[in-house]
């Protein structure tokens, strides 16, 4: 590293625009803030990048492990990466040559180390508590295995809309719709935790085709009908952007606009590690907010069917479901109908009228014996899905949680993420 570093050559990190599907998941993990994104592409900064490999395994495509050995003085831009439309070839061993590069440090090539300047503004920017560290990118050891990227963006598959409605009780601003998907003969097995990606039709501004927009499974792996090819996902439809200000979000809208009988173009599956256990008396906690609930409604739905069918002794499910209202609360009424003694539920509102606020970590502690209890059980595995801005007070509620109970989060929470029991899916 020290002869390539010397003679300034290094192992670019570069996203790769053709497969990346803009999900968010490399920014939100970076824990040096060494990747940012405008409405094109995803793009890693040369000059920050430590090569800590932190992004590279939750990346759901495999767009994010991409490397290119450079002259440090032609290392490329994050303006000229925000403007790719795929990744420019290798230099060839002529081109290094000729920028003075010898096969020996292009051998030895690795990632630079940030600038000393930089690296300290990178360290100063990161929170005293980095809850993201903790997340898992494995899956835990009972669970099924996950195929993904059977359709890549380049060649999608069709579906078609076999159901579409609205499962809040909130006005079109707040609306949030539950999407049924038929694919026919056409194989495509997704789990509970995995996601696909929907095309919109048509072309952007400037006549580009549009990007896949990732969405949640929120059925089962045997379909939302049982023994169906079908999957449903839940979709909340965009008016305002998170200012407030109004927008009108260009796949949510389309989805939520479908009607039965229309077709889609579909990409995935993604994601391999947030999955759930599939071993008896294993316990699962899902702390969600709004469309952050699919997921947790697959692997709910998921243990409801093998209970019914008496052939699966589950664990413990225990759910923290946060949303601004009860009537902006998706399937609120379905959750009402679930057995007592099937599932544990929580619901926090944080603008009921005349009400305080309540946020799901508000809901931990005040349910702290049960999930410290859980905590001490090596057979319960945990999953957050929704806002970003929900992740940090979540885990930091289970750190306090550990401690209050005598527990050494430190130890706790490298236990949690090592077996694949801690996963944080956040936007």
């Amino acid at each position: 590293m020290d002869m390539a570093v010397e003679a300034g050559v290094i192992k670019q990190h570069l996203i790769d625009p053709e497969i990346c599907i803009r999900c968010n998941t490399c920014e939100a993990t970076c824990p040096v803030n060494a990747i940012t994104h405008d409405d094109n592409n995803y793009v890693v900064r040369a000059d920050v990048c430590n090569g800590c490999m932190a992004c590279i395994s939750p990346c759901p495509t495999g767009s994010i492990d991409n490397w290119r050995t450079m002259p440090l003085v032609r290392a490329y831009s994050i303006e000229e990466q925000l403007g790719w439309e795929s990744l420019p070839a290798e230099l060839t061993p002529e081109e290094l040559e000729a920028a003075g590069v010898t096969a020996d440090v292009a051998d030895a090539a690795e990632v630079a180390e940030p600038a000393p300047a930089q690296a300290a503004t990178a360290e100063a920017a990161e929170p005293v508590f980095h809850s993201a560290q903790y997340g898992a990118t494995v899956p835990p050891w009972s669970a099924a295995h996950a195929y993904t990227n059977l359709f890549p963006p380049k060649t999608p598959t069709t579906a078609t809309v076999v159901g579409n409605f609205n499962c809040t009780e909130a006005g079109f601003d707040s609306e949030t719709h539950h999407i049924v998907l038929d694919f026919g003969a056409i194989p495509f097995p997704v789990l509970e935790g995995q996601s696909i990606g929907i095309v919109p039709p048509g072309v952007d501004a400037i006549g580009k085709r549009h990007h896949a927009r990732q969405y949640s499974v929120a059925s089962p792996r045997n379909g939302e009908r049982p023994g169906y090819n079908n999957v449903s996902l839940t979709v909340k439809r965009v008016t305002e952007d998170h200012q407030g200000n109004p927008v009108r979000g260009l796949a949510s809208n389309y989805v939520c606009d479908l009607k039965v009988g229309d077709t889609v173009q579909v990409v995935g599956p993604f994601g391999a590690s947030f999955l759930m256990p599939n071993h008896p008396k294993s316990n699962i906690v899902m702390i969600c907010t709004g469309t952050g609930s699919a997921p947790m409604r697959a692997m709910t739905e998921w243990r409801r069917r093998l209970r019914k069918s008496g052939k699966f002794e589950g664990g413990k499910l225990m759910l923290f479901f946060g949303a601004r209202t009860q009537q902006e609360l998706p399937y609120f009424g379905p959750l009402q109908s679930l057995p007592k003694d099937f599932i544990d539920i929580n619901l926090a509102f944080s603008r009921t009228p005349g009400s305080p606020k309540r946020y799901v970590q508000d809901l931990m502690r005040e349910r702290a014996a049960d999930l410290a209890a859980l905590l001490k059980d090596g057979a319960s595995h945990f999953y957050v899905c929704g806002l970003k801005s929900m992740e940090e007070g979540v885990v930091l509620a289970l750190r306090d949680v550990a401690r209050d109970a005598g527990l050494d989060w430190d130890t706790v929470g490298a236990a949690l993420k090592r077996e694949g029991r801690l996963h944080l899916e956040t936007y």
